[in-house]
């Protein structure tokens, strides 16, 4: 009876230790992270689609951080968008930011394009240049409809 319990406690143990790796590995894909090394800069789009919570932010095709809050204002119908970025990266202020798609069938996320201006952005800033998503249905429609929509 005791060796039977041993087996049991044991098999729980790896059980709980798989379940631990996979929450570790969950959060580490995704980028999950505390947000304490970085800091926030804000964006409005007309349009954020594809995008979503924990999208990545990119640079020059490097993640330099993610989105963590998405929310729609109700005066302009505007989705604002803000962003944690790594704080070993300085953002000039006269940067552009656009969403982007990685293909056909692949993801959206969100694509700095870096100014020229010596001074960066501030802690909590907002990118006012924006280009938001551009829908793909929209365009093969266009395209079969001769351009007329």
């Amino acid at each position: 009876m005791a060796a039977h319990s041993a087996g049991e406690v044991i098999l729980g143990g790896v059980v709980l230790a798989a379940a631990v790796g996979f929450f570790v590995f969950a959060a580490q894909a995704t980028g999950l992270r505390s947000g304490a090394d970085g800091y926030p800069l804000t964006a409005s789009f007309r349009s954020v689609e594809g995008v979503s919570l924990g999208s990545d932010v990119r640079l020059g095709g490097v993640k330099i951080g993610s989105v963590t809050g998405l929310e729609l204002d109700p005066q302009t119908f505007r989705a604002n968008t803000t962003m944690q970025i790594d704080a070993a990266y300085e953002i000039p202020e006269d940067s552009a930011i656009l969403i982007s798609s990685e293909g056909l069938l692949g993801g959206s996320y969100v694509e700095i394009q870096p100014g020229g201006s010596p001074f960066g952005l501030e802690p909590g800033s907002e990118i006012e240049d924006t280009q938001s998503a551009v829908s793909l249905v929209t365009l093969l429609l266009r395209f079969v409809g001769g351009g007329e929509q």
